[in-house]
């Protein structure tokens, strides 16, 4: 089955771009010009990832890609802007961005970028999984292979980030990651955005997954607490 890409993106040339290159690579592409049409077409045919642009006429990106976030947190998104500065990164991937690409970029690199979140997602074509897999530490339960969590017994949604750093650090429980480490292990050795999404990261956590056991190491990163670990 491929996978629908919704685009949303106000300028021609770049919606013609993108198109072409995701079409080259099997993906179905539907573009929208604004977040009103791209909100009509969650509520009739939800792609399975979003393209989004930040400065669009009408509700901007940041706006849509909460609504999205409230609705659910298992379709990516990967933000594309001309907004470079670390504020704006920060509050993309606070809101639920999976990825952030500055204007102008490489369509190959939007292209490797959407392969890469699409893999972790865990939703390319044809992927199979092993859903024995599963990873227990203390009260919280990961299966891996179905890419599902639970917390005190209770399934809960996380973003693909999410998923992967809590994995990171209860399969490593009492180890403690820089924020470094954990920026290249969750975002990749490509990514050059500041530490502070690892901060941010962790306080979407913990807002879900209350006294999860992830401990700030002052000065330096995470680590994952656990008397009891089973594999």
């Amino acid at each position: 089955m491929t996978n629908h890409i919704g685009v949303v993106e106000d300028d021609t040339n770049i919606q013609n771009i993108v198109s072409a290159y995701l079409k080259k690579e099997g993906f179905e592409i539907t573009v929208m010009e604004s977040a009103e049409q791209a909100w009509e077409l969650w509520e009739t045919q939800p792609p399975d990832m979003w393209i989004l642009d930040i400065m669009l006429p009408g509700m901007d990106g940041y706006e849509f890609c909460k609504k999205i976030r409230q609705e659910t947190d298992d379709v990516p998104i990967i933000i594309i802007s001309a907004k470079d500065e670390e504020f704006d990164k920060i509050l993309g991937l606070e809101l639920g961005g999976d990825d952030y690409l500055t204007k102008p970029f490489s369509p190959r690199e939007l292209v490797a970028r959407v392969k890469r979140v699409f893999k972790r997602a865990n939703v390319k074509d044809g992927e199979t999984t092993d859903a024995g897999d599963k990873l227990k530490a203390g009260n919280l339960l990961i299966h891996q292979g179905e890419r599902r969590i639970f917390w005190h017994g209770v399934e809960q949604d996380v973003t693909t980030k999410e998923f992967d750093l809590l994995y990171l650090l209860a399969a490593n429980t009492n180890r403690a990651f820089s924020r470094e480490e954990l920026l290249v292990k969750v975002w990749g050795e490509d990514y050059f955005g500041s530490d502070r999404a690892v901060d941010d990261l962790v306080k979407r956590i913990r807002k879900k997954l209350t006294a999860v056991p992830l401990e700030t190491v002052w000065g330096y990163g995470y680590r994952m607490r656990s008397d009891e670990v089973e594999q």
